[in-house]
């Protein structure tokens, strides 16, 4: 069975996500923070297990517009809804509501699931209460300009909860936005890799992650491993294809560090979950003390924001440091992330490129200083 699929995204990374989603082989269709394929049970596990950048894997149960709670109820109950929850599913039901006329998010869940356990009861010949006992199906209805999309997450726990992460700092970045971070440079396994304000050490993680085609699903379980119309073989086949497409022999020249030695160790622990303990090499380091011989490499960074004014003065006199110690990188690209409006001219150097993204809730510019290439090796080499 063909199913509608949707990979949701944060603000800005829906190109990446499509991208990720066409590389799995199949055909994405993008809208504002969703990316919509076609794909059988299957595909459903292997995006779960495979994308990088997506923050949930959702199933599209229902499509239909609707004016009325009568409407609303109708259209519901007469999807088959046996063909995704058996009797004893677990199916609470989430909601939202925009530019719609049934704006009563509360009276529309209410209603979606009344429909949906008439349906059920119907279906399995239940003339009392639903058990709710067995398998989870999160479901969401989703009202926009009167379309009401009914999805079921797939996904559980965000991906970004790769299952590696055993502690982390005050304001941590996601891993899906450090693994986005990573495929937004020209880095490429076979090149040095640092991060100098690595916290808790997910930047690195993700890039040593990218870099083995580790698939960043292999360390937890998945929802919809539960139901049974996806089934244990398609899941034991898209852990095996996992397995097999990882490149562990792949060498790794990755970096991290930070001023904050309890940082250093937490890092260390997350790569230790991860599997990645001994390919990561964590330290502490100030940058203003950043030395390197190595050429042709990456750095990415997520520094300080300096969000209050008070901490402002000592940002500022950071990235200042840093444009000063990396001028002489040039065979280095260098990108930096952060939500400061005057980080070119205090760090020294116009970008080559920004990319507008966002950390959270915070709006941030991606800041892309591109090195120079390194020389074509002749053929005699």
């Amino acid at each position: 069975m063909t199913y509608t699929i949707i990979a949701t995204a944060a603000m800005g990374l829906e190109a990446l996500v499509a991208k990720e989603v066409k590389e799995l082989g199949y055909t994405p269709r993008t809208e504002n923070g969703k990316v919509y394929f076609e794909g059988d049970a299957k595909a459903i596990a292997r995006c779960n297990m495979w994308l990088r950048t997506a923050d949930r894997v959702k199933v599209v149960a229902a499509e239909f517009y609707a004016e009325t709670f009568d409407e609303l109820f109708e259209k519901t109950k007469a999807i088959e809804w046996e063909q995704f929850l058996p009797k004893d599913a677990s199916f609470p039901v989430q909601g939202k509501s925009v530019k719609s006329t049934l704006f009563s998010v509360s009276d529309c869940q209410a209603i979606v699931k009344k429909a949906i356990a008439e349906r059920l009861k119907h279906a399995y010949k239940i003339e009392s209460w639903l058990p709710e006992t067995g398998a989870h199906f999160p479901l969401e209805v989703a009202l926009l300009k009167d379309k009401v999309t009914i999805t079921i997450d797939a996904s559980g726990a965000g991906l970004h909860k790769r299952g590696y992460r055993v502690g982390q700092g005050e304001a941590p970045i996601k891993e899906t936005l450090a693994a986005a971070l990573v495929q937004l440079t020209n880095w490429y396994p076979d090149k040095p890799f640092i991060d100098p304000f690595c916290g808790s050490g997910t930047i690195p993680i993700e890039a040593a992650l990218i870099g083995q085609n580790i698939a960043p699903g292999f360390n937890r379980d998945f929802v919809s491993e539960q139901w049974a119309w996806i089934g244990d073989n398609v899941w034991n086949d898209v852990r095996m294809e996992a397995e097999d497409k990882a490149n562990y022999d792949q060498p790794l020249d990755i970096e991290g560090f930070d001023i904050d030695s309890t940082m250093i160790r937490i890092a260390n622990s997350n790569a230790f979950e991860a599997g990645l303990g001994d390919l990561i090499n964590f330290r502490v380091g100030d940058v203003a003390q950043f030395e390197t011989d190595k050429e042709y490499g990456v750095i990415i960074g997520n520094p300080p924001y300096g969000e209050r004014l008070s901490d402002r003065p000592a940002v500022e006199k950071l990235y200042a440091d840093m444009g000063y110690k990396f001028k002489s990188l040039d065979t280095w690209s260098i990108y930096m992330l952060t939500s400061h409006e005057q980080f070119e001219e205090v760090y020294g150097k116009p970008a080559t490129k920004k990319r507008k993204l966002f950390n959270g809730f915070i709006r941030c510019d991606y800041y892309q200083y591109w090195g120079k290439r390194p020389p074509r090796r002749s053929e005699s080499e």
